[in-house]
């Protein structure tokens, strides 16, 4: 807006909050189409969420940026999907503890929904099929989201990784249940040098606020970590903390994804020269916006963006320190 807006109008912002309820992001979709007429929505948590308000976008012919890394298997017209795919953050995760950890056993843990079931479908059959696992060495549990007691699953994933087997946790384990799932770890005696945990949904946000001495030397993959050593992202948190008014608060992936939806919508409805949904949604496959990273992502034609995939080991300050991060855009 400092700028002069959009196609010379100012933008406004209208903000709504489903508070986790699932039909709720339905319901607020579609009034922020039919009442609130806005031109594009930035938005949804969790998959369920997000197939929750599809196809209220869908008959409105909307447009939805969603930006937390899901199971795939999903491609829609009205969606752009700037979160991960699994070949974006879950196979490379695989990848690297695979060939550098030299990891053999894998136990897949997940919370009890559409996203972690799907996910670990997928690494199930690329662990077979490609890395040539076998089925005894494969171990999958899931939970309900808040799951508190971890004891007797703890003691399960420490008896699965004393084979004489390097084993590793891959975990698609949402929200709440990470804190007590990573303490009892601790207290059981489980070292992220024993069996490593490598986490999809545990990013600065997750670990802002709690005890992270259970979790350092454990693992996350995302596709952008806030402790990424370049001028776009040092200009983004500055932004960040000026807006919130906290320079305690935390970045993280999602946020850039969102960040990066934002800029591509700009892009496309002046490439458009209007925010018409179906001129809008025809001119954003191609552009191409700067990332946070240093590098550019760009739009496909299967509404997904390229990104770099980043591991990075959690530090006891919350942030993490990148130790892989794939050589070019996925």
């Amino acid at each position: 807006n400092k700028k002069g807006g959009l196609l010379g109008r100012p933008l406004e912002a209208v903000v709504v909050d489903p508070a986790s309820d699932w039909p709720r992001f339905a319901e607020l979709s579609r009034q922020l189409l039919t009442q609130d007429k806005v031109a594009a929505v930035f938005g949804a948590w969790t998959s369920v969420s997000r197939k929750s308000a599809l196809p209220v976008f869908e008959e409105l012919n909307g447009i939805l940026f969603y930006p937390v890394q899901y199971e795939g298997e999903e491609s829609s017209r009205n969606i752009f999907y700037t979160g991960a795919a699994p070949n974006q953050q879950a196979i490379p995760a695989v990848d690297y503890l695979a060939q550098e950890e030299g990891v053999e056993r894998w136990v897949l843990a997940g919370t009890d929904y559409v996203y972690p079931r799907t996910t670990n479908r997928i690494l199930e059959t690329y662990l077979k099929d490609q890395l040539g696992v076998a089925q005894e060495d494969i171990m999958i549990n899931y939970t309900p989201f808040g799951q508190s007691d971890w004891q007797s699953i703890v003691s399960e994933i420490k008896a699965f990784g004393s084979a004489g087997k390097r084993t590793a946790v891959v975990s698609t384990i949402n929200g709440d249940a990470n804190v007590p799932f990573y303490r009892e770890l601790a207290n059981q005696g489980v070292k992220a040098e024993d069996i490593p945990v490598v986490a999809f949904s545990v990013g600065e946000e997750e670990l802002a606020g709690i005890d992270t001495a259970p979790l350092v030397g454990h693992l996350a993959a995302w596709n952008y970590f806030m402790s990424v050593d370049t001028p776009e992202n040092e200009e983004f948190i500055k932004n960040w903390h000026a807006f919130i008014g906290n320079e305690d608060r935390v970045t993280n992936d999602p946020m850039e994804a969102h960040y990066i939806g934002f800029n591509m919508w700009i892009k496309a409805v002046e490439k458009a020269g209007t925010t018409d949904p179906d001129a809008v949604i025809d001119a954003m496959v191609g552009v191409s916006v700067p990332n946070l990273s240093g590098g550019y992502s760009s739009m496909m034609p299967n509404h997904h963006i390229t990104k770099p995939v980043l591991i990075g080991e959690i530090q006891d300050d919350g942030q993490f320190e990148t130790v892989f991060e794939t050589p070019g855009l996925v």
